[in-house]
């Protein structure tokens, strides 16, 4: 019976005088608190080191900044170029790519652009190399004159004196400039460089500006030098001839009565030398006259690329898009397809070995089950070198399992078994080391089959290969399922044993992940080859899941 007396909407409370319902509710989200803070740890370290180092790989296998970072001019006038008409681009890029490339080979970056292309074009990074040493001649043919016309050009003081002006800060000039050297050198360009660009010279002579505001910030930052007291770079003197010609310039040039003004007035009646930027870029380099090479420049000159991803299924961005490399340089696709046959190779050579030794450990008395564990056990306390070292002495043509079988008659001395720097030599010597990451999982399962269920099969009539197969190999089935997985996402990833043993016919994927990582330094193409890669083995994972049901796979219990 209820009471009559007590309200029907009557909210029952704690001691406290709290709401049962928000102290519940409190008391849940306390023990969550708790919860996440034990494992608040463990979460932190998978994220370092598992979920960051993904995201990372995936991040760098799209990222090309370098173009842009490096040639950010030339890249906005390309974006007018079009290849299909098959002539090379107009004299303003030429002048931008020169300005770009003397900034870019003043911060030692020209050769890190020259290398990402020549992933594209092979010859390339050695047009950025030659261009490199050679640009400071284009820049001295304007300055020779201009000291050759007043002395007062070979002064740094004059210099610092014209480009501070007598107008306001140009502070947004210097900024962008600032940003721009920290996108190409990636090091901090914000302190203090003892020299602000006039807002008044940087509009009569806006290439000169940006050009020595280039070399005052990386002579105070980078390196560590007065700028007052140091002459500009060529650069600067390229940049100034091109405003003194620049017929949209001259009216400001002649209106500019700040320091400098009597000079600079006077060098815009000189003679000076017209540079044809077409032409000495080719002079310096003849690689300039290849539309391919600025075809390549254009084509990779976007912040994103899939670029990478083509390489690693053997193509590439041609002019029509996606194309096919020729068949002389397709690689990727035919490791791609060996790394995943030879590791299911493995994974079942694995099984038809560790199945009977898991039998037996199973079987046999503890004393004897300990023994075998031993040994296989045994090549875990051995270094993985050393092992596939041992394993290279015994496959040669000239190693003991050859010198055996000649011994015993079995092979002719003119015929002995080739077995070393090749698929053979890569499937016997893993299998070996894998090895035992099938017998574990397996030993686990099988000792937990009773051995009844045979007896009893065998009772009511069964031989013993039906009481087998049809009674106790469905019950090792979760531990075939756990050992496979390990072995075969184990198998995908050497790369230090198919680099012994496998010559050039049983190499993985993952030794030329290795090599663009440790050599060839092309850290995009590995990102992509290793993404792949990541995506193949979760889409047979997926297979496997929906064929067997990872709900299946135990490691005993």
């Amino acid at each position: 019976m209820t009471d009559a007396s007590a309200p029907e909407n009557e909210v029952m409370l704690t001691s406290d005088g709290r709401s049962l319902k928000s102290s519940l509710n409190r008391a849940l989200r306390r023990e969550k608190i708790r919860a996440l803070l034990l494992i608040a740890p463990l979460l932190l370290f998978i994220i370092l080191t598992f979920v960051a180092p993904i995201v990372d790989m995936l991040f760098r296998s799209v990222e090309n900044e370098i173009v842009g970072n490096t040639l950010p001019d030339t890249v906005e006038v390309l974006a007018e170029w079009d290849p299909e008409t098959g002539e090379l681009p107009s004299e303003r890029a030429f002048e931008a790519l020169y300005a770009d490339l003397f900034l870019a080979a003043e911060a030692k970056q020209h050769t890190r652009l020259g290398s990402r292309l020549n992933y594209e074009q092979s010859g390339i990074s050695s047009v950025f190399r030659s261009s490199g040493r050679s640009l400071d001649d284009v820049g001295e043919l304007t300055q020779d004159v201009l000291e050759d016309l007043d002395p007062a050009w070979e002064e740094a003081s004059f210099w610092y004196g014209i480009m501070q002006g007598t107008g306001d800060p140009a502070n947004g000039l210097l900024k962008s400039r600032r940003d721009r050297l920290a996108a190409l050198t990636t090091e901090d360009m914000s302190g203090d460089i003892g020299f602000l660009p006039g807002s008044d010279i940087s509009v009569v002579l806006p290439r000169t500006a940006a050009a020595y505001s280039d070399f005052a910030i990386f002579t105070a930052i980078a390196d560590e030098d007065v700028v007052s007291e140091e002459e500009p770079w060529e650069g600067v003197y390229a940049a100034i001839g091109l405003d003194l010609q620049d017929p949209a310039l001259r009216e400001g040039i002649l209106a500019y009565d700040g320091p400098g003004a009597a000079q600079l007035n006077a060098a815009l009646e000189a003679e000076l030398p017209v540079i044809n930027y077409r032409e000495a870029m080719i002079e310096i380099d003849d690689g300039w006259a290849d539309l391919s090479n600025w075809e390549v420049i254009k084509t990779y000159s976007p912040r994103y690329t899939d670029g990478y991803f083509l390489n690693a299924i053997d193509m590439r961005n041609g002019a029509d898009g996606a194309e096919w490399r020729p068949e002389n340089e397709q690689l990727y696709l035919t490791l791609f397809l060996r790394t995943m046959l030879m590791s299911l190779a493995i994974t079942f050579s694995c099984i038809l070995l560790g199945y009977p030794i898991a039998w037996l450990m199973a079987n046999l008395p503890a004393r004897s089950a300990n023994l075998l564990m031993i040994l296989v056990l045994l090549p875990f306390w051995t270094s993985l070198l050393v092992r596939t070292s041992a394993w290279k002495v015994l496959l040669q043509q000239q190693g003991v399992i050859n010198d055996l079988l000649v011994g015993i008659g079995l092979l002719d001395d003119a015929n002995r078994l080739v077995m070393i720097n090749n698929a053979t030599g890569t499937i016997i010597a893993m299998t070996h080391i894998l090895l035992p990451f099938m017998v574990l999982p397996l030993y686990s399962v099988l000792k937990t089959i009773p051995p009844s269920y045979l007896r009893a099969a065998k009772s009511l009539g069964a031989t013993d290969w039906t009481a087998f197969w049809r009674v106790y190999f469905p019950q090792s089935v979760p531990g075939i399922g756990a050992g496979s997985i390990l072995v075969f996402i184990t198998a995908i990833g050497y790369y230090i044993t198919p680099e012994i043993v496998g010559g050039t016919k049983g190499v993985f994927i993952s030794n030329r992940i290795a090599f663009h990582i440790s050599s060839s330094l092309n850290w995009g193409l590995a990102a992509a080859l290793g993404a792949i890669l990541l995506t193949l083995v979760l889409a047979l994972y997926w297979v496997y899941d929906r064929l067997v049901g990872i709900d299946n796979v135990k490691l005993g219990g």
